[in-house]
């Protein structure tokens, strides 16, 4: 049954609605979307706090780790006092602060082999903003047997990426079949990254995800937007 707009909810989206191609049906698609995201870091911050004011109903949050001081500096859905809470917590206190519309799903879990089928199944689109190529690679693999859209975005020192992967149109390993030796490529810890960029490059997923929910724009699947701080 399609979800009838409350008035409260009519004026809390009514700058969505004003939008000729998003309007009320379009505003309903994005009330009754799931969205999983990978990642409550510096990409998953800007694309839950985003996805969640814009209202997307329901976002499944996944991350194992807990907030330390030095997240704060681009992680910006956690603050002070949520320093040694787990990410997913602390991003989910968040949501329900800006939009109480929204259920959240947290899972507090290393990704692999054993959840990731399990935990994707309640979502019909994934945004990676993982941090590490096991885990980029696992859920590439998991979109891609069962057909789900993943949108894909990356971050090193002063430079993003971000692309879309449909099912049966390319995947992850069709741009990067194999993934580096370890150790080649530092992360952030080691090298350093630019504090604004991934606000930049997960508003960029945010939006992906949005144009995918409303079926409207032209994604970025089948290309990859490079962007250079």
């Amino acid at each position: 049954m399609a979800i009838t707009l409350t008035p409260d909810q009519i004026d809390r989206y009514s700058r969505n609605i004003l939008l000729k191609p998003v309007g009320g049906k379009g505003q309903r698609k994005l009330l009754e979307a799931g969205v999983l995201i990978i990642g409550l870091g510096g990409l998953g911050s800007p694309i839950a706090l985003y996805l969640a004011a814009v209202g997307v109903g329901k976002l499944g949050l996944v991350d194992f780790d807990s907030v330390e001081v030095s997240n704060l500096q681009r992680q910006v859905i956690h603050h002070m006092a949520d320093v040694g809470r787990p990410k997913v917590l602390s991003a989910a206190d968040r949501i329900k602060s800006i939009n109480p519309d929204v259920k959240v799903e947290t899972f507090k879990t290393k990704l692999d082999s054993s959840n990731v089928m399990d935990i994707m199944s309640g979502y019909s689109i994934i945004v990676d903003g993982s941090d590490n190529f096991p885990t980029r690679y696992l859920v590439n693999d998991a979109c891609h047997f069962t057909k789900k859209p993943l949108i894909h975005g990356s971050l090193f020192q002063f430079e993003g990426q971000a692309t879309v992967f449909l099912p049966d149109k390319g995947c992850y390993r069709c741009l990067y079949p194999s993934p580096p030796p370890p150790g080649t490529i530092p992360n952030c810890q080691e090298a350093g990254i630019l504090g604004v960029l991934p606000g930049i490059i997960g508003l960029i997923e945010a939006t992906e995800a949005i144009k995918l929910i409303l079926g409207i724009g032209n994604s970025l699947a089948g290309r990859l937007l490079v962007f250079d701080a």
